[in-house]
This record gives structure tokens, C-alpha cells and sequence, in this order.
């Protein structure tokens, strides 16, 4: 028997208050995430990066170069490679952005017929209704801006956050390289007697890179079709905005719609007729729906093992709490939370939630805390980690 005299299961108002402070100590977390977003942002992209990158350090540690030196030349290549994507991409934005004053009078020429059609609806209309009503005092509307653009530098907190982050990025990605060991050290001195450690950053690893591996091939597989289509209909720029349309239909829910805006803006100024339009929206739609619906299950879904109904519950509520960078991470997050659910038996149940392919429970598992804690200290090291999840 696991449990003992000197092991007692809490009382019914102690689990009550146990499960208040948990209660509260859920809604601290949650608050501290959404008012320190941009902290919590930073560390999880430096996180995510360094593990990406660290087996080149790992591996040129073999051949006895220092990890200082080598994670030092890694990050200043990335900073200086992310410098030069930057520059490049400059002229093109500042491009789109001077032309859209024609993009709008080539739209409004487009549309003049309908609004034509529709004005002459309403003078006819007008002509069949009563004498008007007696004048009234004109009302003054005060224009708003769209919010929109709060949610998408929402979790960055300004433009100037941003900065800041892209700044301290590499300093932390750094830092995180060098010191590994340490880190490793200390999860599992921490978290060593409820958790096996070693597996567990290996799982993380495997995820974070399957991830972002993953995305890569989707996006270029995307890119290179979309650069055809557009090559094929002779559009100028079609290698620039076949490469962007490909990156943004990676963009959950709205990916469709931002692959598609780029290539009809520059649509406009070449073509005449309703054909290229046509094919465009249908590209970027197909693409979207084809990479939602196979590529990724098969591609990133295999590695971070969440279940669909998971993956869409994830991806509104870390939209919700960061905006677009939610969005942008709410897979790997949502894939994290399971992992850490998986370190313990005693949240199995949160695991079977999130997981694609839910596995069965022990009665054991069932038990207090209490018995769940000493059960694991007698088992066989990592053997939650070999059961099928």
C-alpha cells in the first residue's frame, strides 16, 4: 500500500482552500502575462531561439571550441543576417507604401460604376418617399482610429517596445547559450524529484525545433508555389511578393487574407481584367487551406501532439492575451503547457485535454497528492516519459 498512517488525505475545508490559492495564484500568473507581456515575450523568444541553435554550439564543443565563442558568433551572424533582411525589405515597404494612393484611385475607378448604380437606386427611392421630416439639429461625430492597430502591437506594448525587445533578444539568447549547464542544473535540483529533467528538455527541444522546422518548410513550400503562380501571370515583383504571401498564409486564421492583400494590391496597377484576381485569391485560399489541413497535422502536429479542438482553444486565448505575437506562438505555448502537464501524473487529466491521442490513466494516479508524490520516488526513473502520449 502507498499510503500510510502518517500520510493523512486533507480535509474537505483545506482542499477547498488549497484549491482557492490555487485560484488565485492562476489569476496572478494571468495577470502578471498580460501587464508583462513584453518580459514574457522576450524571454520566450530568446528561450525558443537558443534552443533552436544550440547543437551547433554543442556540436563545435566536440571539436573544442569554446561555447562562449562559438554562441557569440552565432547570435552576431544572426543579428547581422536579420540587419541585412531588414534593410532590404525597407525599400519595397516604403515602395508599397508611397503607391498606395494609386492602389486607391485604381479601386475607386473600379467600383465608380457600382456606386453610380447605387446612387441612382437611391434618388429613385427618394422620389417615391413622404415630404421629409422637419430639420434636425445636425449631430458632430467624432472620428475614432480603428483599434486594430492596438491588437497588433499588442503583447510589444509600442514601436519602441519592440526595439527594446530585438535588442535584448540576442543579449538573453546569449547568455542562455553559454550557461546551459546551469540552467540545467538548477531544473534539476528544483524540479529533479517530481519530474525527469533530462527527458523533459529533450521533449522541448524536439518540439521547439520540430516547430520551427516545420514552419520553414510549409512557408517555403508555399512561397515557391505562390512565386509560380505569379511568375505565370507575368506580374511584376512576383519572386518579392510570392516570397511575402508564402510567410503570411503561415498566419493562423487570417493567413488567407494577408497572403492574398499583397499580390491584389500590386494586381491592381498591371491588370484589366477579372482573371488574375481571380487565380491570386484562389492561390493563397487553396494554399492556406491545404497547409492548415495536411501539411501541418503531418509536418508540426506529429511533434507537438495537441488535438485540434487544443489547438484552437490555444490559439484564442494567447491571441487574446498578446494579440498577434499570441497568435504567432500559441501553438508552441499551448504544446509547452502539455509538456509541463506531462512531468506529472497528477495532471494527467490535463495532458488527456490537450493531447491529440489521449493515454489511459493508472488508478494510482487517481490517489491524493500525497500518494502521487511518494509513488513517484519508487518508481523507475522516466517512466512516465516511455508510456505512449
Amino acid at each position: 500500500m502507498l499510503d500510510s498512517p502518517a500520510v493523512k488525505s486533507p480535509s474537505g475545508p483545506l482542499r477547498r482552500l488549497i484549491g482557492l490559492l490555487w485560484v488565485i495564484v492562476i489569476a496572478i500568473v494571468l495577470a502578471f502575462g498580460y501587464f508583462a507581456s513584453s518580459l514574457c515575450i522576450t524571454f520566450l523568444l530568446a528561450g525558443f531561439l537558443a534552443v533552436l541553435i544550440d547543437p551547433i554550439p554543442t556540436a563545435l564543443e566536440r571539436w573544442h571550441v569554446a561555447r562562449s565563442l562559438s554562441s557569440a558568433l552565432l547570435v552576431v551572424s544572426g543579428v547581422v543576417g536579420v540587419g541585412v533582411l531588414v534593410y532590404g525589405s525597407y525599400g519595397k515597404a516604403s515602395e508599397l507604401v508611397d503607391r498606395i494612393p494609386e492602389y486607391a484611385a485604381r479601386i475607386r475607378d473600379g467600383i465608380r460604376p457600382l456606386s453610380q448604380n447605387i446612387e441612382k437606386m437611391q434618388k429613385g427611392a427618394g422620389s417615391f418617399t413622404p415630404d421629409p421630416s422637419p430639420k434636425k439639429i445636425p449631430e458632430v461625430r467624432i472620428s475614432q482610429a480603428p483599434n486594430w492597430p492596438t491588437y497588433l502591437i499588442r503583447g510589444v506594448g509600442s514601436v519602441w517596445g519592440a526595439v527594446i525587445i530585438a535588442g535584448v533578444v540576442p543579449f538573453l539568447m546569449f547568455f542562455m547559450l553559454v550557461r546551459k549547464a546551469q540552467i540545467s542544473s538548477w531544473l534539476s535540483n528544483t524540479f529533479g524529484q517530481s519530474a525527469d529533467i533530462p527527458q523533459f528538455i529533450e521533449r522541448l527541444t524536439q518540439l521547439v525545433r520540430g516547430f520551427i522546422v516545420g514552419n520553414v518548410i510549409i512557408g517555403s513550400i508555399m512561397a515557391g508555389i505562390t512565386v509560380a503562380v505569379l511568375l505565370g501571370l507575368k506580374m511584376q515583383g512576383a519572386v518579392a511578393l510570392g516570397i511575402a504571401s508564402g510567410i503570411l498564409n503561415l498566419v493562423p486564421f487570417v493567413g488567407a487574407l494577408l497572403a492574398a492583400v499583397l499580390p491584389l494590391m500590386a494586381a491592381t496597377l498591371q491588370f484589366y481584367s477579372a482573371g488574375p484576381f481571380i487565380v491570386i485569391l484562389l492561390t493563397t485560399t487553396s494554399l492556406h487551406l491545404i497547409s492548415a489541413n495536411f501539411l501541418i497535422p503531418k509536418l508540426i502536429g506529429s511533434r507537438v501532439n495537441i488535438g485540434p479542438v487544443a489547438a484552437m482553444m490555444g490559439l484564442m486565448f494567447w491571441g487574446w492575451l498578446w494579440g498577434v505575437m499570441g497568435l504567432l506562438l500559441a501553438v508552441p505555448l499551448t504544446a509547452v503547457v502539455k509538456l509541463i502537464a506531462d512531468c506529472h501524473p497528477s495532471l494527467v487529466h490535463i495532458s488527456n485535454l490537450l493531447a491529440e491521442t489521449p493515454r489511459s490513466v493508472p488508478n494510482w494516479a487517481q490517489a491524493g497528492h500525497a500518494t502521487v508524490t511518494r509513488a513517484i520516488q519508487i518508481l523507475p526513473e522516466g517512466w512516465h516519459w516511455r508510456e505512449k502520449h
